[in-house]
């Protein structure tokens, strides 16, 4: 088996593929919401459902943006708290958290 860092490096390690809430909830919310789109598509015109898919579309790219903030944050607070205990330097934590996403003359 490859380290983390190569199976990364590779693109066989992809947490946002590997990510599945383990809430007991979450199958049923996600039938419900299947069942509910079901019956919204069946009550509306098809311009109105489309409209809809459209703003679920819309916010299905602010929750990735939101998910994928949420991974950096914490991967850099991880490794932060990390250096920090291997150091015994305090506040590296906090400040690795904090660390901006783009730095200064960087293009996303």
């Amino acid at each position: 088996m490859n380290s983390l860092i190569e199976q990364l490096y590779n693109g066989i390690l992809c947490p946002a593929e590997k990510i599945v809430p383990e809430d007991p909830q979450y199958r049923q919310v996600n039938t419900d919401v299947s069942e509910t789109m079901t019956d919204w598509k069946k009550r509306h015109s098809e311009e109105e459902f489309k409209e809809l898919e459209a703003l679920l579309d819309l916010y299905a790219q602010i929750h990735d943006m939101e998910l994928t903030s949420t991974f950096t944050y914490g991967f850099r607070l991880g490794a932060g708290l990390m250096a920090e205990i291997l150091t015994g330097k305090n506040e590296l934590a906090n400040m690795l958290s904090h660390f901006p996403d783009d730095l200064p003359g960087e293009k996303s």
